[in-house]
């Protein structure tokens, strides 16, 4: 497994996440994930952090992650290296100070230049796997805010956005994207029945950037090149 880092201290690691990895296990898919290399690169943060219990009763180790990216995101994943950090990132992450940019190709042409996506989030009602933005939802609906920016449009096909949630929702700029009636390309949860485009054969998503200051006072920035899937698309994106 090839994982670039982006940055590292004493504190943090990093990542820039490839597409098709998991992050750590989730009881049903099998690979190597994430969390193997960071196990196997760093022995010492074998216990850092807190394990997670799947709905299937199972245990798994979640070794310095604060935050997660779906399995066919790409992107930039910080990563605590230390207890006394990974307890500073998780409030940080709860206070909301830290800053995360995504951008995305989505289906059809977001008409807004810009614009925010205020829609509570909860359990949809007809896939257990999926959440919803939507009436008919089931369960307790939290609170959930994405902001967008237009990057770019191809024709009244395609559109490329810059989003930055403002809450940490499972699945949320998905289900964001999805209730405004422009899923993100090749969603297969979300978007199902529409066909791939623009070269992907993955879920068109990408965790560009993120931004939050450290025990110490420090800005850490840290922005995640393209992947060439996204580099591709990017090309095709008619010039003004």
């Amino acid at each position: 497994m090839i994982i670039s880092i982006l940055f590292e201290n004493d504190e943090y690691v990093v990542v820039n996440k490839p597409a098709g990895i998991l992050v750590h296990p989730d009881g049903h898919a099998v690979g190597p994930t994430l969390t193997d290399w960071l196990v196997e690169k760093y022995p010492n943060m074998r216990d850092v952090g807190e394990s997670q219990r799947l709905a299937n009763g199972e245990v798994v180790a979640r070794p310095g992650i604060v935050h997660r990216l779906d399995r066919d995101t790409s992107g930039v994943l910080v990563i605590a290296k230390t207890p006394t950090a990974f307890t500073y990132l998780k409030e940080r992450f709860a206070d909301r100070d830290v800053k995360k940019r995504y951008e995305a190709f989505v289906y059809g042409r977001v008409k807004e230049d810009e614009g925010r996506i205020d829609r509570p989030i909860a359990r949809s009602r007809s896939d257990f796997r999926r959440w919803s933005a939507q009436r008919g939802a089931r369960g307790q609906a939290r609170p959930a805010v994405t902001d967008y920016h237009v990057r770019g449009r191809l024709a009244d096909d395609f559109t490329f956005l810059e989003l930055e949630p403002h809450t940490g929702r499972t699945h949320q700029i998905r289900v964001h994207l999805k209730a405004i009636n422009h899923p993100v390309i090749c969603d297969t949860l979300y978007a199902p029945t529409r066909p791939a485009a623009l070269g992907f054969q993955r879920l068109a998503l990408h965790a560009r950037a993120i931004h939050f200051t450290d025990a110490g006072g420090n800005d850490i920035a840290v922005e995640a090149p393209y992947p060439a899937d996204f580099e591709a698309a990017i090309a095709k994106i008619p010039r003004a």
